[in-house]
Formats: C-alpha cells, sequence, structure tokens
C-alpha cells in the first residue's frame, strides 16, 4: 500500500510534463505555421507521446489553444499585480510601463507571439478567447489608473476607455519587441521611446478631460 501511495505523486508529476510537453511542442510549432493550421498528430510527434495520450489532457486542439491563451496571459496579470504592489511605478508610471513591457516580452517572446499571430488569424475559439483576455487586462488596469491624478473622478466607462487606449498601444508595441531580433539595443530602445511618447500623448489628455 505504501508503494501505491508512493507512485502517485510520481505519475501526477509525469502527467504534468507531458502535459507541458504537449503545451511547447504546440507553441514552438505555431511559431512557423500558426496554431489554426497545427494537427493534433503534428503537435503530438513533437511532444513526442501517441495521439491517444493527447487526448489524456485536452479533449481537443481548441482546449489545447486555450490552455496556451490562458498560459501566455500570466505574464500581463502578473505585470499588472505587480505594478499595483510598486508604489514607485505611480511617480514614473510611463518610464516603468515601457520598461516593463518590453523586459517582460524579451523574456517570454514565444508566447507574446502566439497571442500576436492568432488574436488575428487564429481559430475562432482561440480569437475569442484573446478578446476575452484583453478585455480583462483593461479592467484590470483601469483599477491601476483609477488612482492617478486627474482621473479620481471620472466616470468608470472613461477610465475604461483610457485603459484600452493604453492596452491598444502595449499590444502595438509588444508585437514590435516580438519582430525585434536579438541584441538590437538600438531598436529596443527605439521601441522604447515610442512607447513612452505614445503614452505620454495619452497621458496630456487627462487634465483637460472632462469626465
Amino acid at each position: 500500500m505504501g508503494t501505491s501511495g508512493d507512485s502517485l505523486p510520481a505519475r501526477q508529476a509525469q502527467k504534468e510534463r507531458t502535459r507541458e510537453a504537449i503545451l511547447a511542442a504546440a507553441l514552438e510549432l505555431s511559431q512557423s505555421q500558426g496554431f489554426a493550421q497545427l494537427s493534433l498528430r503534428q503537435v503530438a510527434r513533437q511532444a513526442g507521446v501517441v495521439p491517444t495520450a493527447f487526448y489524456r489532457h485536452f479533449e481537443s486542439m481548441d482546449e489545447l489553444g486555450l490552455a496556451l491563451v490562458e498560459q501566455s496571459f500570466l505574464t500581463l496579470r502578473r505585470m499588472i499585480r505587480d505594478a499595483q504592489r510598486d508604489p514607485n511605478v505611480f511617480v514614473n508610471i510611463i518610464d516603468a510601463a515601457a520598461e516593463v513591457l518590453v523586459e517582460a516580452v524579451k523574456q517570454n517572446k514565444a508566447h507574446f507571439g502566439f497571442v500576436s499571430r492568432e488574436r488575428v488569424g487564429g481559430s475562432p475559439v482561440v480569437r475569442q478567447a484573446i478578446r476575452h483576455e484583453l478585455d480583462l487586462f483593461v479592467s484590470e488596469l483601469a483599477v491601476v489608473l483609477a488612482r492617478l491624478p486627474n482621473i479620481e473622478t471620472w466616470s468608470s466607462d472613461d477610465v475604461q476607455m483610457v485603459s484600452r487606449l493604453f492596452v491598444r498601444n502595449m499590444v502595438s508595441n509588444a508585437e514590435e519587441v516580438v519582430e525585434m531580433p536579438d541584441g538590437r539595443a538600438d531598436l529596443e530602445e527605439r521601441i522604447k521611446e515610442g512607447a513612452r511618447r505614445q503614452m505620454r500623448l495619452i497621458v496630456l489628455g487627462f487634465e483637460r478631460w472632462e469626465s
């Protein structure tokens, strides 16, 4: 009985490793041909498992795509949580946001690249999931922005509006970082400076906006 109990965590760990291998295989393959074009057999072969093993973890390719969307947006959620905890972010929010965004994308290029490609060219299920996650991100960012000067008295609709402007700006700059070749510090600085200028332009309207 003890042996059986001891093997349970090992089996669970192996199951999790297989699931992660399937996710990693799909993420890698999607970089060259797009997730919507992948077949279940291709992903299983890349992950080193048989198709029947795939079905122990995901009911379909759509379910696998949804798991990749969730995995990809964990970084964005972490960025927002960290921003809320760090009082210094509010002192230099524009510079901090540009730095955090570029570093986060550089460290997670595969996931951000997946979102960038699939939000316009993916399957309907995956596109809808990405839109939903971006909407959640807009709402989470709105909570942070509502604490900034000149915005405390705004209506919730207007706070959501400016949050959506920031998110669209961030998505656009994230896509530039994804396409940026490694080791190009000059391009990286150009993207950061562009992001700062764009955000400053948005912020200039805060004081004059009548909600």
